[in-house]
């Protein structure tokens, strides 16, 4: 080995020990007669003394010459700092490295971006040199946060005698809600495998194989749009399990979040997590993801906002539209210039605007003012103030459109002013389920859609009305959730082939297109196939709450940026005619 220890293990029990050492250079300071070279690895930071009134010239020629981030190795004896020099900040900050030899492995060019700064870089810097990019602290802990925190999820399920099972990377490309990446057939000219957008028929297989425990760490690949929390390619925490209640689901994903807050962040959280209806997420939040860090809920006022006599309210409740609002605390002194900014924001939802009332207090009464407030009678105004339990100084925001429109704009913008306002804490932790998710949907043309999952089992309860009213039909479908971030999702499935089908013919899937698409699977469920169900969890995503990052950019080694380029290798890319003729495939100029 070219070191002993490495740059974060040395402490004042190696006083006296001839050691070697081998990293990149951090800093070379310059005290005169004296010089101090950083030395750093993945481990920490170890201070080397370079005395040059009395070190061999060669050595001191070297140390001169060095540059930051030369790859270096150093011998020397572990000696004690002064008193004064300790360092408390590091594991080595009570010692330092005496020199006696030096060796440049591999001379560096000046970086792009400054390895030992917390200064922000501009991310197609960090993109292109990604490997730079890596040695900087914050992006090194996360790295490492994310290998302890698999290691302790595998540690987890193994207890629970799951099996640790790889399937498939080139597959049968099968709909699954985002565009397939597909990979071209040099065997079979104009056949295609495509790239796994989940394991999910797979892991159904295993279970009609008897393997009644099953994960693993799956890569994932789809062509979808972009943005915070996704990547063409991210990892999930795949799982699935026969003989299973959703309750039994919930019990070893709790298990293993549990365990994996208190060794890592040293966190207790208290499980089991609370359940919340998909209904009542979307009813208090808008969205059926809930942040539960703060309150601010979306709350009905269609049937006072129905006895006023503004127009905009009456037009969008004769269409079958809703009107709720959000009561903002304090929110009475934002400017004109604020609540069109938030109005603006509501527009990219769909939402044509909004309308603004202030709370105020006057002779020891509360009364609407602005806005809207001259549409309230008294006694509606009375109604409204008791029925929202308004404050002194509260905004109420109101918006008036249908019930999918106003949810999805008063959701995020209620996401938006917890975050401007501070109405949380950025380092709780606020999980819960939600459950009962409706199957289906109408679509344009006055069918069903499958909502989620098409092998999602309906609720025993819910059975007959997928003859007599499909939208009434509730799944055995739940997501976790973590502070607004949908985390996990996962759904008790169907393993009998007629139901399978029931739900095909629903959603206007042919018998030859469900045979094409999934026949294999059908098959395969009339062998025995087991109840069954699972999740997969979004394992990047979590890790990087965990880190306290936004993007899931900043815990994943090699991303692409959000344009779906990555910048480090330059792909996608062109690749040479001889490969396309080779594939049987030509490039069309559109």
């Amino acid at each position: 080995m070219l070191r002993t220890h490495t740059c974060g293990e040395l402490t004042k029990e190696h006083l006296g020990k001839n050691v070697s050492l081998a990293g990149w250079v951090h800093r070379v300071r310059d005290h005169g007669g004296v010089t101090f070279i950083h030395i750093r690895d993945r481990y920490g930071i170890t201070q080397v003394l370079v005395d040059l009134t009395k070190g061999d010239k060669n050595i001191i020629d070297l140390v001169k010459s060095l540059g930051r981030e030369d790859c270096i190795r150093v011998q020397g004896t572990v000696i004690k700092r002064n008193d004064k020099d300790i360092n408390k900040n590091l594991i080595t900050g009570e010692i330092e490295v005496s020199i006696q030899n030096l060796e440049i492995l591999n001379k560096s060019l000046t970086p792009p971006l400054e390895i030992d700064s917390t200064k922000e870089v501009k991310e197609e810097v960090r993109m292109k040199y990604r490997y730079l990019d890596l040695r900087r602290d914050k992006l090194k802990d996360n790295i490492i946060f994310k290998t302890k925190a698999m290691q302790n999820i595998r540690k987890s399920l193994l207890s629970h005698n799951f099996l640790e099972i790889e399937t498939p990377l080139f597959v049968k490309s099968t709909p699954e809600g985002a565009r397939d990446f597909i990979v071209p057939s040099r065997l079979y000219p104009g056949k295609f495998y495509a790239l796994p957008q989940s394991p999910q028929l797979y892991k159904q297989l295993l279970m009609v194989s008897g393997f009644d425990r099953y994960f693993q760490f799956a890569h994932c690949f789809r062509d979808e749009d972009l943005r915070a929390d996704r990547a063409l390619v991210h990892t999930q925490v795949d799982m699935e399990m026969s003989f299973v209640s959703q309750e039994d689901v919930f019990t070893i994903v709790e298990y293993y979040l549990k365990n994996l807050f208190q060794e890592l962040l040293q966190l207790e959280i208290h499980t089991p997590f609370p359940h919340m209806t998909y209904k009542i997420a979307m009813d208090t939040y808008g969205l059926d993801k809930p942040d539960l860090r703060f309150g601010l809920h979306l709350m009905d006022i269609t049937d006072i906002a129905q006895k006023t006599e503004f127009q905009i309210f009456q037009d969008v409740i004769k269409n079958n539209g809703v009107v709720k609002c959000l009561s903002l605390p304090k929110g009475a002194a934002y400017s004109r210039a604020q609540t069109d900014a938030l109005a603006e924001y509501c527009k990219t939802f769909g939402l044509k605007g909004l309308s603004f009332i202030k709370v105020a207090h006057e002779n020891n009464t509360l009364v609407l003012q602005t806005g809207a407030a001259k549409f309230f009678t008294n006694d509606l105004a009375k109604n409204l103030l008791q029925k929202i339990d308004a404050h002194p100084n509260d905004l109420i925001i109101i918006a008036a459109d249908s019930y999918k429109v106003v949810s999805q704009a008063l959701g995020n913008l209620r996401n938006k002013l917890g975050k401007d306002e501070n109405l949380f804490n950025e380092k709780d932790f606020y999980f819960t389920w939600v459950v009962d998710f409706p199957l289906f949907e109408k679509n344009e043309a006055g069918g069903w859609d499958a909502t989620h999952h098409i092998f999602s089992k309906p609720k025993e309860d819910c059975m007959n009305y997928l003859d007599t009213d499909p939208s009434k039909v509730l799944g055995n479908l739940y997501d976790l959730v973590l502070n607004g971030v949908e985390l996990l999702s996962g759904s008790i499935r169907i393993n009998e082939p007629h139901l399978q089908q029931k739900v095909f013919d629903l959603i206007g899937l042919s018998k030859e297109e469900a045979e094409m698409k999934f026949g294999f699977l059908l098959e395969a469920f009339k062998y025995g196939a087991p109840p069954h169900g699972g999740c997969a969890l979004g394992f990047d995503r979590l890790t990087a709450i965990m880190c306290g990052e936004a993007s899931i950019r900043e815990v994943i080694p090699f991303p692409n940026n959000a344009s779906g380029i990555y910048p480090l290798d330059g792909s996608p890319s062109i690749v040479a005619e001889e490969q396309l003729k080779e594939l049987k495939l030509k490039i069309v100029k559109s």
